[in-house]
């Protein structure tokens, strides 16, 4: 028996004997653990290597290491997605959010083990990038490749994605509730118990996988040892205000950096500018190297002076060397962040947004307390409250944020100040821009749709919706031949086409209804009773089924004639669509 005819019968069997939820729920487990294993080899991957570049240079003399690592990370990344993937590969959270949208739920199944080696070799040579991004996008791809090969429909795939994303998500921050919010609230996947339970068991699942394969020490963690203090709450408040503009701040310089280097049209010269101005950066900040966790470390554990060693800066006496140094840190974290992928390297923004926060809080808290001395402010919970807040409004998803915060530093004992000034943040950021910097771009190219109703007509095809009961009609008939047509036909109009169906137009039965009592007319052409369809009253049958409905609303048409090419295929109601619409809504209610 061939390979093929097994795994066809094993699909026969599955659908006999596997409920679709029970086979769901497998899947979710197995890709949530295929998630952590992948998190935990990008996490060792990249840790190896910076520790094996730190063993090659002296870090009094780090200048070589900081301006030579960034530029050799990302070449090494454009030569493997060149020669080896040989694919102009696209990362990251935006790509998975057009997958969803426009093609089907289907990945390219490279992007399984492409963006995971990619991440590794930006962020390990120093890109300042997140390992979010390539890692989630390792399990939306893990997840799409198993609907794909399993022949599981759209929205089946859809919901696979979500769990290799939720569960990458979880295994890299060991965070399984703000991996399901994110599926929810970033993904945009609806909020049910169908898709619930398959997400916590995915997150579950991988969390769990990387924390037993991954070293305490190369985990994100941070620990809240400050307790949160209702005086407090004004000065969290500003933060809120402060971490919202820079929420905009980084939504702004991304974007610019973008338009610059979009005007450049060699990959090797944005590789040598990038790459270069990059360089530059890391030799005068030294924590903008990688992702910057640890200088979030330095300062909760109380070692903020720290982030100042291996830079210009360190051994200063100037008593604000270090807010000053922090803010500078703020300012280019983005820059650096966006130079490193528009280079050519992979990676996300999760880690430089919620770093860049971090230092915003941290820069608050010490320039309250340095300007006045009483008021004591505990500079670890606003860092930590920093990060959230500046995350929520980069993605303009404070839930996401809230809780990835509190479960990285198991911090529940700050959800208040983070609830408050992560909400403050986000409407700042959401006033001055409508879309988040994962979805800005698709929107501006219209390859999203942002809400659950536009993704349930995604699912609706318009082969699937064509009527056939509207007769067709030769070219060469005469009155009399459409007569007696009329006695057999359900239908008021009837579709009029030559020798070869090409549609030609439309006869309505109320334009020949006068005429066909008349025996003697019954030998005219039925192209003098013949019109023709304007460009919105007709649609071709490869088109998304949201144009249908957009040509509906400006037409107010209740039928449209669709076309194969120029072929007549048949016809599509809007009573039709209406009812496949709602019985698409209430079949993603399901329940487990």
């Amino acid at each position: 028996m061939s390979r093929n005819k097994a795994f066809i019968r094993f699909l026969i069997w599955r659908a006999k004997k596997i409920p679709d939820q029970n086979f769901v729920l497998i899947l979710s487990v197995l890709i949530g653990f295929t998630a952590g294993i992948a998190a935990a080899l990008l996490r060792t991957s990249v840790v190896f290597i910076e520790e094996w570049l730190v063993s090659l240079s002296n870090p009094t003399e780090s200048i070589l290491l900081f301006l030579v690592a960034p530029l050799v990370g990302i070449l090494l990344t454009i030569l493997f997605l060149k020669y080896i993937i040989r694919d102009n590969v696209e990362h990251g959270v935006p790509r998975i959010l057009y997958v969803i949208s426009k093609l089907d739920g289907s990945m390219r199944r490279h992007k399984t083990f492409s963006s995971l080696i990619g991440g590794s070799l930006t962020a390990g040579f120093g890109g300042s990038v997140g390992l979010e991004s390539p890692i989630i996008s390792t399990g939306a791809s893990l997840g799409s490749t198993v609907g794909q090969v399993l022949r599981l429909g759209y929205k089946e795939k859809t919901l696979l994605i979500g769990c290799g994303a939720a569960g990458a998500m979880a295994s890299i921050f060991t965070t399984p509730i703000a991996a399901v919010v994110f599926a929810f609230e970033v993904l945009l996947l609806d909020l049910s118990s169908a898709s619930l339970i398959p997400l916590l068991f995915a997150s579950v699942t991988g969390a769990v996988t990387t924390k037993l394969l991954t070293a305490e020490q190369y985990l994100v963690h941070f620990k809240v040892s400050e307790d949160f203090l209702l005086q407090d709450i004004p000065f969290f408040a500003v933060l809120g205000i402060v971490a919202g503009f820079v929420s905009v701040y980084f939504h702004f310089m991304h974007f610019t950096i973008i338009r610059w280097f979009s005007k450049i049209k060699s990959r090797w010269v944005k590789w040598l500018i990038g790459g270069s101005m990059l360089g530059i950066l890391l030799y005068f900040f030294p924590p903008l190297f990688g992702e910057g966790y640890d200088s979030i470390r330095d300062i909760v554990s109380g070692n903020s002076d720290d982030i100042l060693k291996f830079s210009l800066f360190d051994g200063s006496d100037f008593i604000w060397t270090l807010i000053i140094f922090t803010i500078l840190l703020v300012i280019f974290k983005v820059i650096a962040t966006t130079l490193t992928t528009e280079a050519g390297g992979v990676g996300g923004i999760f880690a430089p947004a919620a770093v860049m926060g971090g230092f915003t809080g941290f820069v608050i808290a010490r320039g309250f307390n340095m300007v006045f001395r009483g008021t004591g402010l505990h500079e670890s919970n606003f860092t930590l409250v920093g990060m959230a807040s500046v995350l929520g409004g980069v993605l303009l998803a404070p839930l996401t944020a809230i809780f990835l915060i509190a479960e990285m530093s198991s911090g529940y004992e700050l959800i208040v100040p983070l609830m408050l000034s992560t909400s403050i943040a986000y409407l700042i950021a959401r006033t001055f821009n409508k879309h988040s910097i994962f979805t800005q771009t698709l929107a501006e190219r219209g390859e999203m749709y942002q809400f659950r109703d536009k993704t349930v007509l995604k699912q609706l095809k318009i082969k699937d919706l064509l009527e056939k009961d509207v007769i067709k009609v030769s070219i060469n008939s005469t009155l009399g031949d459409l007569t007696s047509v009329i006695k057999r036909s359900k239908r008021n109009m009837f579709a009029i086409v030559d020798d070869q169906n090409t549609f030609l137009g439309m006869v309505s039965l109320d334009d020949v209804r006068e005429d066909m009592f008349d025996h003697e007319k019954w030998d005219q052409p039925i192209s003098n009773y013949l019109y023709s369809l304007m460009d919105d009253d007709k649609v071709s049958i490869k088109h998304d089924i949201q144009e249908v409905v957009n040509k509906f609303n400006r037409t107010g048409n209740y039928n449209m004639i669709v076309l194969d090419g120029n072929k007549y295929a048949g016809m599509i109601s809007r009573a039709n669509l209406l009812k496949a619409y709602r019985d698409n809504m209430l079949a993603d209610v399901g329940d487990f």
